[in-house]
């Protein structure tokens, strides 16, 4: 009966509970699609700048991410990849030797990370292959390959086919020096990629620099960095067991979990902001409707029914709306998350910017459960617990003197 004496006094103001529920249901759309928006363009951030070198996470050596040492090393990191690519939610590794030489090109010379990889495994973990746009990128059978970014080349004056000296310190303390064939240059661009990395063999890498069978890091991938991320307490029994450590992906991109976290943490103030201006405008909305229907309180008191009850019953009412406009809104706003998420929202002018995170030239929103419900959620608990003000207001009422309010 409660409810439906709630649902009847609803309506009797139609135009201002239309206007509430529009009100409410803009802000949850809102809600909804930006959450949407957000969490997608920081998955595809996350997954595309990992991928393109790092990938989703790494087993190395304690100490290695601060002190990236060459002597720091993995002993028989052809089977340990193996192992970890049977761990649920892996389903590449691939392991890598890197240490920081100098190039040489003639007079002109420049610093550089120089990776070890084997191609086969490599082109499972890494996209950068893909980003080469002269030449080829490294086959299996290549000796004295390499392959540089673009501005690194560009800096060395060097085109496909020059040699390219090789200057550095090996394992053992002597001098590692090789003389390389380039036969790719690649372009990601993500400057401290294109300026500063090559590649070449990882059998070539651990001959010239003397390692031996061994590596400095195995990079890991999945079907998702979600799915990578549910597996890093099993990864982590392994590497451990091997006297080694798992660094996730805020380890391989401080920057970028930096960055994300910023950037949400700005956004939760105006998302804050906009729940509390909506709340406020239902709650006056509500306090109003207190004040015109003081004698109808007052009225209903006198025949029976209890202050706490008629409190419950005007409660119900606030939910109800803001129910009902939330559910209007998890709509429109789940909608438009759907039509952009498969047509996508270019970035036009900021193409460029974004290509430093790895991000293509259309952004896609992504809907989940949590960007559809939380906002609207918040919105409920919000006006649920503002109604309790207009409720106290009610249980201090006096039958008399309430009907003989103007």
């Amino acid at each position: 009966m409660l409810f439906e004496m709630a649902w009847r006094n609803l309506w009797r103001q139609p135009m201002r509970t239309a206007l509430s529920l529009l009100t409410m249901a803009l802000a949850a759309a809102l809600l909804v699609f930006m959450l949407s928006f957000q969490l997608g363009v920081y998955d595809t951030m996350k997954s595309n700048a990992l991928r393109i070198f790092d990938g989703f996470a790494r087993i190395q050596p304690p100490g290695y991410a601060d002190d990236p040492d060459i002597r720091k090393t993995i002993a028989d990191p052809e089977a340990l990849a193996a192992k970890a690519e049977q761990v649920k939610g892996v389903t590449a590794a691939a392991p890598r030797a890197t240490s920081y030489v100098i190039l040489a090109n003639g007079e002109r010379s420049y610093g550089a990370a120089i990776v070890g990889v084997s191609p086969t495994r490599e082109r499972r973990v890494s996209t950068l292959a893909t980003t080469v746009h002269e030449g080829r990128y490294l086959k299996p059978g290549d000796s004295d390959a390499v392959v540089l970014g673009d501005a690194l080349a560009r800096n060395l004056k060097l085109k496909l086919g020059d040699k390219v000296t090789l200057l550095g310190s090996a394992l053992d303390g002597t001098i590692a020096a090789d003389s390389l064939t380039l036969v790719g240059i690649f372009h990601t661009g993500i400057g401290d990629l294109d300026r500063q990395v090559a590649e070449m063999p990882l059998g070539r890498f651990q001959q010239s620099f003397a390692m031996g069978d061994t590596a400095n890091t195995i990079a890991l991938v999945g079907p998702s960095l979600s799915a990578v991320n549910a597996a890093l307490p099993r990864l982590d029994r392994l590497a451990t067991a091997n006297n080694l450590v798992v660094e996730d992906w805020g380890g391989l991109q401080p920057g970028l979990k930096q960055a994300i976290t910023l950037d949400f943490s700005t956004s939760m103030l105006w998302y804050v902001s906009l729940v509390v201006v909506v709340v406020f405008i239902i709650l006056n909305t509500l306090l109003m409707s207190v004040l015109e229907r003081t004698r109808e309180f007052g009225m209903l008191m006198a025949i029976g029914m209890r202050a706490p009850l008629v409190g419950r019953m005007l409660w119900l009412e606030l939910i109800l709306l803001a129910l009902i406009g939330t559910v209007a809104g998890v709509i429109l706003g789940g909608g438009l998350a759907l039509w952009y998420g498969h047509a996508g929202i270019a970035v036009g002018a900021f193409e460029g910017l974004m290509a430093q995170w790895g991000l293509p030239g259309r952004l896609y929103p992504t809907l989940s459960a949590t960007s559809a419900l939380v906002g609207p959620a918040v919105i409920v608990v919000s006006v649920a617990v503002a109604g309790l003000i207009p409720m106290r207001r009610i249980r201090r009422l006096e039958p008399v003197k309430a009907m003989r309010a103007a």
